[in-house]
């Protein structure tokens, strides 16, 4: 890395007094300037002069290289002034009120909805979902059992650049539903990998298969599924933001931010972490933890086969004025063969003082190279990537209205410890969609209905447990190590309970055999009743 470039000190003002021989002016890592005493401040007073504060890193690496076109979802945006919008959001959560007003989105109007003009040519649509970019997917799935379905999205509905990583068996989810073939998954495939490692700080690592060992391309899925929609009978209302919804006993307004109305029996809302109806049903209080990360799509990259699905090079760092325990995920990039992905997340708590997505992105850039063994100046950056990712404990969220359902990541459906999005939205896409199909053709719409296609689900809660061990408490006295040494001992453990988990399998399927072609004589003494064929998990 280049040296920075030292700025001359003004003399000293007249009516000043001189400055202390001792007075250090230093050049911090992140290439921003501290120093002690008068010093210091003589430093901050030149740089927020009327030229302004000299650029970060990351503002003229994001500058140098072309933002891309920004479509909806969580990282669809890839621009400098996009990160500087979202550190302002984050800002705001951290410095949010309890009483703070909530805007009202949906409203409850008592009695059925009459004297409603819609207008020439108008319908009533039995399903509207808000948010295209996920949405896609259940209302396609809705759309193919023969449900009238709308879209609303404030873009256009289209995938982004950066690749989806998931499992080959999530993946075959989709198909499953109907809704893609085997032949279609090849093509939005655009790579395939294996094996995937896990390792904390230099303690040992664990190497496992098939878990996000394949990248897909958001445009060309999203696409397929959007022509699919259309196809099947659906309707896309793109452009077009939701301002309120009126529920009434037998309808729901969806009243647009251009003035137009809409009327559905359901609608489903697909907008994600910061829906602004989860807002209101939250009362706009803050998140449990959030999961803060920021990356690069890179060229350059000769060691490019495997896969990280989590890994911890140090203990507890400070980024920003925080400290924080970080991780790393890298995924061997489709659009190249040196083309690499490489994300750095942390938990923390939304509060004042915590780090911004900026300042993660200052220290992504001192300590990626020595994780990746790269030379940063070598690498072609494609792209930035940066996200915040709330999680609640009271979660999956119930439905709080009549003729409203949440889905995907504005359910709280995904894990307290991922990124959420496709993924999670895959493993329930077959059971979402089955259910709301039944609840619309049987006009069980009301919220104690609805709730029901949301439950507990203790799995999220144990989840939400590896979170917390996972974040950095500052007001805990603990060792700077401890995090990854209690996430290598569980780890190591899960190893060996997978070991044993193949082990009973082999014995399970062993036995069915046996049973089928001896039909478990008694003089054997076995009994079936403790080797259920129906029990795949543990």
């Amino acid at each position: 890395m280049p040296l920075p470039l030292l700025l001359p000190l003004p003399p000293p003002a007249a009516a000043a007094p001189a400055l202390r021989p001792r007075a250090r002016i230093e050049a911090r890592d992140d290439g921003r300037w501290h120093g002690r005493g008068r010093g210091r401040r003589l430093v901050r007073a030149r740089a927020a002069g009327e030229a302004g504060l000299a650029p970060s890193r990351t503002q003229m690496i994001m500058d140098k290289i072309s933002g891309g076109e920004q479509v909806g979802g969580a990282g669809g945006a890839y621009s400098y002034k996009a990160l500087k919008r979202l550190d302002q959001i984050w800002s705001s959560i951290c410095e949010a009120q309890a009483d703070s007003e909530v805007p009202e989105v949906v409203t409850r109007a008592q009695g059925p909805l009459v004297d409603y003009d819609f207008g020439d040519g108008s319908e009533i649509f039995d399903v509207l979902v808000c948010g295209g970019t996920l949405g896609i997917f259940i209302a396609t799935a809705l759309s193919y059992k023969g449900v009238r379905v709308g879209i609303i999205e404030r873009n256009i509905i289209k995938g982004r650049e950066q690749e989806w990583n998931i499992s080959r068996k999530e993946l075959m989810e989709i198909v499953e539903v109907g809704i893609l073939s085997e032949e279609e998954i090849e093509q939005i495939i655009s790579s395939d990998f294996n094996p995937n490692r896990c390792g904390f700080e230099s303690k040992g690592e664990i190497w496992v298969e098939n878990i996000l060992n394949i990248g897909i391309s958001p445009a060309k899925l999203v696409e397929i599924m959007k022509e699919r929609f259309v196809s099947s009978g659906g309707a896309i209302f793109e452009g077009k933001s939701l301002a309120s919804i009126s529920v009434h006993d037998d309808l729901a307004v969806l009243n647009l931010s251009d003035g137009d109305s809409l009327p559905c029996r359901l609608v489903i809302d697909a907008m994600g972490n910061f829906s602004p109806i989860v807002r209101q049903i939250r009362s706009g209080r803050k998140p449990d933890g959030v999961c803060l990360v920021v990356g690069t799509c890179a060229r350059g990259f000769d060691r490019n086969t495997t896969s990280d699905i989590i890994f911890s090079s140090s203990s507890i760092k400070r980024a920003g004025n925080s400290g924080v325990q970080l991780f790393w995920e890298a995924f061997p990039a489709g659009s190249g063969p040196t083309d690499r992905t490489t994300y750095m997340f942390t938990y923390v708590d939304p509060q004042f003082g915590g780090p911004k997505l900026e300042e993660l992105l200052e220290t992504f850039w001192n300590l990626m190279p020595i994780y990746q063994d790269v030379v940063l100046e070598n690498l072609e950056i494609r792209r930035v990537i940066f996200g915040i990712f709330p999680t609640y404990r009271d979660s999956p969220l119930p439905a709080a209205f009549d003729r409203v359902l949440q889905v995907g990541d504005a359910s709280g459906i995904q894990s307290p410890v991922s990124f959420g999005g496709f993924g999670s939205l895959t493993r329930h896409l077959g059971r979402l969609s089955t259910g709301i199909y039944e609840a619309v053709s049987g006009d069980l719409l009301d919220a104690r209905s609805l709730q029901l296609l949301n439950p507990y689900m203790p799995n999220l809660s144990a989840s939400w447990l590896f979170q917390r061990a996972m974040s950095a408490r500052p007001q805990i006295d603990i060792s700077p190590t401890f995090i990854n040494d209690l996430l290598f001992a569980n780890f190591d453990s899960m190893q060996v309970t997978s070991v044993i988990y193949e082990i009973y399998n082999y014995f399970r399927t062993f036995f069915n055999l046996m049973s089928y072609f001896t039909q478990w004589p008694e003089t054997w003494g076995f009994s079936t009743s403790a080797i259920s064929p129906g029990c795949n998990t543990i």
